[in-house]
């Protein structure tokens, strides 16, 4: 006998509401263990992994890929079958017949890393991998119950898209060309883009599970009626009109880039910040970085310009402990932290990510080294997590990769400076008295001037750049 069991979307970190369903790992008819990974998820974080609560075999995916779900949402059915369910384990929740309401979404200011003191949070207690329950009360709210349809008579050509809005289930209310009222399936998000877009639902032919209308199927209408000049209501191109394409893409904001303009546009208007900048002749710091690549120790793991810049900077906050501090609005204090989050500003196919090496103060070269080759890795693969990309002190963003020589670059939210390291090239420099050709690089610190003031940062960025033109320096200080 069938015992189906739906898995709702968990939150996975505090302050959740959402996420993109990225990759399923599985597809009906698969059977499924307890803990197998059954999909990937999209965080305004990070790519997470989830495991599935339940054993048995899956019926059907709830929620396709590329899609938005809430969390408390239905995303997969697995039938546990006789005596499944004493071979399953799942995530605490009050009442199933209840619609999750997810919790409010934390502000940007409090969470961590982000400038500001957020409350205490109640204890959180593991029940499966990957999960977390919160404790206490959970607010929710009732099912609403679609109400009766009525026969109406079309509108007018030309008139404005409902803004009828509900639970993933309600579908917003369409007119077709008989007089009768019938309703489109579409999600709370497809039919604000609708909204924003002009377009009208009730032109659209859904290509989702059960007819729904996708995001897809709203942009596509949009660029015809873009390209092919058509009214906003989503119809189809008049006969003889062929679309060469939108003049205009729109793309959704979520994910890490939803994140990161939240985070760089509570930073830019919170924390006052200054730019100072530094030329130097880096090139005793090149040769030394080919004489240790060479060294046995440091075999296995890349040796780049970028990880004596990473050492200078961690000597550079144990001199000067206020350019690794953060300021707490809520506590009127000034934290100043005794280890060092070090920070890489990474560049990935999702968007600017920022992990972080722990205790970064506390590694040798090699250690050093490792980490940060690991730290590349992760970001590269798509696979930091959540606690990969929180709980940072300062950074570092290596512009010179791209070709740049400098910039100014915006604080991560809740740290007081971020050194940004330009392109190494070859430029006239004057040595002993004599014109030469030396390698050259300019270094730009940015930093918070309600914590560091100028003086403070300059002497900051001017023992960075000399460690940076003698590395012996790094021993003396270190």
């Amino acid at each position: 006998m069938a015992d189906i069991k739906e898995f709702r979307l968990p939150d996975v970190g505090e302050g959740l509401t959402e996420a993109d369903i990225v990759r399923w790992h599985v597809k009906p008819g698969d059977p499924v263990t307890v803990n197998q990974i059954i999909v990937e998820i999209e965080t305004a974080k990070a790519v997470v992994e989830l495991p599935s609560p339940y054993a048995g075999t899956v019926t059907s995916l709830l929620i396709p890929e590329g899609e938005t779900a809430d969390v408390g949402t239905p995303i997969i059915a697995v039938d546990t079958g006789p005596g499944g369910e004493a071979a399953s384990v799942r995530p605490e929740r009050r009442d199933e017949a209840a619609e999750l309401v997810p919790a409010p979404p934390v502000d940007t200011a409090v969470e961590p890393g982000i400038i500001g003191s957020p409350a205490p949070k109640a204890e959180r207690q593991a029940v499966l991998v990957g999960y977390g329950v919160k404790l206490g009360r959970t607010t929710r709210r009732a099912r609403k119950t679609p109400r009766a349809v009525e026969p109406a008579s079309a509108p007018p050509t030309g008139a404005a898209p409902s803004a009828a809005t509900g639970p993933v289930t309600e579908s917003a209310a369409a007119v077709v060309g008989n007089g009768t009222t019938s309703r489109a399936l579409a999600k709370p998000p497809v039919r604000k883009m609708a909204r924003d877009l002009g377009i009208d639902l009730a032109g659209l032919t859904g290509t989702g599970r059960d007819g729904a209308i996708t995001r897809d199927d709203v942009q596509r209408a949009a660029a015809v009626t873009t390209a092919g000049g058509v009214p906003s209501l989503g119809l189809s191109a008049p006969t003889g009109t062929v679309p060469t394409g939108a003049r205009d893409e729109r793309i959704p904001i979520r994910g890490v880039r939803k994140h990161t303009a939240a985070a760089m546009v509570a930073s830019a208007f919170t924390a006052p910040h200054v730019t100072e900048f530094l030329q130097i002749d880096i090139t005793e710091t090149m040769t030394a970085v080919g004489r240790l690549r060479a060294v046995p120790e440091l075999q296995g793991v890349r040796v780049s310009p970028l990880l004596l810049v990473a050492r200078a900077l961690i000597i550079a906050a144990g001199r000067y402990p206020l350019i690794n501090a953060s300021w707490d609005e809520a506590a009127q204090e000034i934290v100043v932290r005794n280890y060092v989050n070090l920070g890489i500003a990474a560049a990935t196919e999702r968007g600017l990510i920022v992990p972080n090496v722990k205790d970064a103060q506390a590694l040798s070269l090699a250690g050093l080294a490792a980490a940060l080759t690991q730290l590349a890795e992760t970001a590269r693969a798509g696979k930091a997590t959540p606690a990969d990309l929180s709980g940072g002190t300062i950074t570092i963003t290596n512009v010179g990769v791209f070709g740049v020589d400098s910039g100014t670059p915006i604080l991560t939210p809740g740290e007081a400076a971020i050194l940004a390291f330009g392109q190494v090239r070859d430029a006239p420099w004057v040595v002993d008295g004599q014109l030469a050709v030396r390698q050259v690089c300019t270094l730009a610190l940015s930093f918070d001037h309600r914590i560091v003031d100028g003086e403070l940062g300059s002497a900051v960025l001017r023992d960075v750049g000399a460690m940076l033109t003698d590395p012996l320096r790094m021993l003396a200080w270190s």
